[in-house]
């Protein structure tokens, strides 16, 4: 009998692990209030608005219609929805503009993200995880959509082109590769960097500019 409830336990510890996962918001909605003290807190969220004072422009934005700078190294600029009332909604939206040769890789480590062709031609691509590094890759038109999943190394790399782009986190964060590996403060040891690209350490020198 003892042994049958350790078994019981057992599996419902198990379930309940194998269930768990992050909470439904507890109100309607929780829009981010700028002029607290806390607003600053972003742990799955900010410091909720008094629900009384909460108004239309609080869940508007505009400014999506408008290209973005692209006088970046990379030929690539994106332009966020700031809109408060998204805050614990998990959800989020963003432009990107391209010049003729743009092209963005990167990382959302919080999120998952589907992009729509706008206007132009899209090259869009990602590479699976360990063991397989499979690159999926396809060129896109306008009208089509493409879904890049949470964590994994991504791109997309132009002949002109806008592109808008969903996202499953409210703050899913971008962190591009090569920025990450090669220009880190404290830099990453050039004999390391070496190692993890199997590349010479002149070249990995080369590669990060030091």
């Amino acid at each position: 009998m003892t042994s049958r409830f350790f078994v019981l336990g057992l599996l419902v510890g198990i379930c309940s692990v194998t269930l768990a996962s992050d909470p439904s918001p507890l109100k309607d909605f929780c829009v981010a209030d700028s002029t607290s003290s806390d607003s600053v807190v972003h742990v799955n969220g900010k410091v909720c608005k008094d629900s009384n004072l909460v108004e239309a422009e609080d869940f508007f934005f505009s400014g999506l219609h408008i290209e973005g700078n692209t006088s970046t190294p990379s030929g690539n600029i994106g332009t966020k929805a700031i809109i408060p009332g998204l805050n614990t909604l998990g959800i989020s939206m963003a432009r990107g503009d391209f010049t003729p040769s743009g092209f963005s890789s990167h990382v959302h480590p919080r999120a998952s993200e589907m992009v729509l062709v706008l206007k132009g031609r899209l090259e869009v691509g990602f590479v699976t995880s360990n063991l397989e590094n499979r690159l999926i890759t396809k060129f896109l038109q306008v009208g089509d959509v493409f879904v890049f999943p949470q964590g994994l190394v991504h791109f997309q790399r132009n002949a002109r082109d806008t592109t808008l782009s969903a996202f499953s986190s409210q703050n899913s964060e971008l962190s591009r590769v090569s920025i990450a590996c090669f220009e880190s403060n404290p830099a990453i040891p050039v004999d390391l960097l070496a190692k993890a690209f199997q590349v010479y350490e002149k070249t990995a020198s080369q590669i990060g500019g030091i």
